[in-house]
């Protein structure tokens, strides 16, 4: 690939990095990551954003910024499934029951469809949706806000519906939370939950809704910072090669963008350089950290040394990324 090619190791390493920011503008800080670090994407939250025009504008500059330094589009993400996870409010449309109230096809293209069309319109070109997590039933955990209704097979087509409409727009989508956080009832922003539910279950049930999305071609994929023993008992599966690697690639064949979920959470008690190690291993391309701190650069100076020591497994990591940018509308920037 050419682009890969053309980029220097710190701009390489920087596609792997998707964070957060504070501000409403391209502030200097952005500005810097950007600018040193050469991030590939930033997620906004409710602190970056104060009204539809001014998000476009600040859309605008970070795409504009990225073209000056002639570095890839950047991914600009955010959290809009509808429900008690939305953080672009009114003048928007809102969906405020979010997942639980698309039982029908019709109502999952509908939120699709209306969701990408407004996202793309000002700007963002990914959407951290939809949830494919799979709730049993007369089950009560943290997740019964968030899941679509039904048979963990009706889960998937109602969240495969969700994923192609998003992407008829632009906005590309990432299905969470491999490999299914249905069944917790702890919350991973806290803590680090474990399930020990067998194989057998998460195979009858969990997995079948990001099968069915892989066989739809989705085109990324969150993980979970959920300990599932029966696969693996020492790492959560956003570090882990035997849920990642084994199961995830190997096992069921997904190919595309892989990242964590937000490593700011309690769940990740680990320093980031051994946080970078086990995402080498495990074959996970993209860290997720959503608050600005120092961990920044500690994970982006840890991935440069671990691109030196093992540079096939990094530039397969960065060629999946650029090809999913090569599919993005790109914004004008003039």
């Amino acid at each position: 690939m050419t682009q890969f090619l053309q980029l220097t190791l710190d701009e390489q390493v920087g596609q792997r990095l998707l964070v957060g920011f504070d501000g409403t503008f391209l502030t200097d800080d952005l500005r810097y990551l950007m600018e040193s670090l050469k991030i590939g994407g930033v997620i906004l939250f409710a602190r970056n954003i104060v009204s539809p025009s001014q998000v476009k504008s600040l859309c605008h500059e970070i795409q504009a910024h990225a073209a000056s330094l002639h570095l890839p589009p950047l991914f600009i993400a955010v959290d809009q499934e509808g429900g008690v996870v939305a953080r672009m409010r009114e003048p928007l449309t809102l969906f405020p029951h979010g997942a639980p109230a698309l039982g029908t096809m019709k109502a999952a293209r509908h939120f699709g469809t209306t969701t990408g069309h407004e996202l793309a319109q000002i700007g963002f070109n990914m959407d951290m949706a939809p949830v494919l997590d799979v709730q049993p039933d007369g089950f009560s955990g943290i997740m019964e806000r968030r899941v679509f209704p039904g048979t963990p097979q009706e889960v998937g087509q109602l969240g495969v519906e969700v994923m192609k409409s998003l992407e008829a727009h632009g906005v590309l989508s990432v299905v969470k939370h491999f490999p299914g956080i249905g069944r917790t009832t702890l919350d991973s922003h806290l803590t680090r939950p474990e399930l020990d539910t067998p194989m057998a279950d998460l195979r009858k049930s969990d997995l079948l809704p990001f099968k069915g999305a892989i066989a739809e071609g989705t085109s990324a994929m969150m993980l979970s910072h959920i300990t599932y023993t029966a696969m693996d008992d020492q790492w959560p599966a956003s570090l882990s090669r035997k849920i990642v690697k084994d199961l995830l690639r190997d096992e069921m064949g997904y190919d595309g963008v892989v990242m964590t979920d937000d490593l700011d959470m309690k769940a990740i008690t680990w320093d980031m350089v051994t946080v970078a190690r086990k995402l080498f291993a495990a074959d996970v391309d993209i860290a997720l950290i959503c608050h600005r701190s120092d961990r920044f650069e500690t994970l982006a100076a840890a991935f440069k040394d671990l691109a030196k020591k093992f540079p096939e497994a990094h530039a397969l990591c960065v060629k999946r990324i650029l090809t999913l940018k090569e599919t993005i509308r790109r914004p004008d920037t003039a």
